[in-house]
């Protein structure tokens, strides 16, 4: 399969970008998109030319590292996959793929198709911690009587691998969806309730710091994201957050 790419070429955080042509033949379906990636930049080394620099660890769709910009979506045609899950099957001979970092204010670009996500980090720091009575016999947490419905739903919340696919799928570059899942893998539990009201109130705040814009309720940050977080974890976010708002 012959394939055409036009990816996004930045020398450094400072560097005006642009995108660059260029052609690959020989591409079999099964292999994943990162694999064509790695082709390219053999063929750019034997070259003597500079490699496309881009992010990846697990392959595997759990890192959420492998943040690409695939003809206009997050993490390409497919849905409910990470880039690394994508393979090239789902493109014909002959296409053209246009390949782009996630565009969003809060993740300035560092190299190529690399981005800077350290503000999803600081929203989480910011979450602060949960408290554990470790006085006496510590009882177990599985002895902690939870509803399986709630429990269910923060498990859901959890699978969030912060990948920034939600914020590249927003026309406001809203982080959202990120946020209201870890505050509500949380706040649905009975050991995420002690420090709830805090931990709403300083997680929006730092979102807002970091320069993320507010919800388009157009719900593409549900459809984009590979682990299919719901937007409902936003409407809990809001009512955690004017409820502690309310309280002070």
């Amino acid at each position: 399969m012959k394939i055409y790419l036009k990816i996004w070429r930045q020398k450094d955080a400072t560097s005006k970008g642009k995108m660059v042509d260029y052609t690959l033949d020989g591409i079999e379906g099964d292999m994943s998109f990162l694999e064509m990636l790695d082709i390219l930049n053999e063929e750019l080394i034997s070259k003597g030319e500079e490699p496309v620099e881009f992010d990846h660890d697990c392959r595997e769709g759990i890192c959420g590292t492998c943040s690409l910009q695939i003809n206009g979506r997050p993490h390409g045609p497919d849905t409910r996959i990470t880039a690394c899950q994508l393979h090239m099957r789902s493109f014909k001979d002959g296409d053209t793929i246009t390949i782009e970092p996630f565009r969003a204010k809060a993740f300035p670009v560092v190299k190529d198709l690399i981005i800077d996500r350290s503000a999803f980090d600081r929203i989480q720091q910011a979450g602060g911690y949960i408290s554990v009575n470790t006085s006496g016999n510590t009882v177990d947490a599985n002895a902690i009587p939870i509803e399986k419905e709630k429990a269910d739903l923060s498990f859901n919340a959890a699978t969030c691998i912060g990948c920034g696919a939600c914020v590249a799928a927003c026309k406001n570059a809203s982080a959202m969806l990120f946020t209201s899942a870890k505050v509500s893998q949380f706040a649905l539990l009975p050991q995420g309730r002690v420090e709830a009201a805090d931990r709403v109130m300083n997680m929006v705040r730092q979102m807002d710091l970091e320069g993320f814009g507010n919800c388009t309720n157009t719900g593409a940050c549900e459809v984009e994201c590979p682990k299919g977080i719901s937007l409902e974890n936003i409407a809990r976010m809001n009512r955690e957050y004017l409820s502690a708002s309310v309280r002070g």
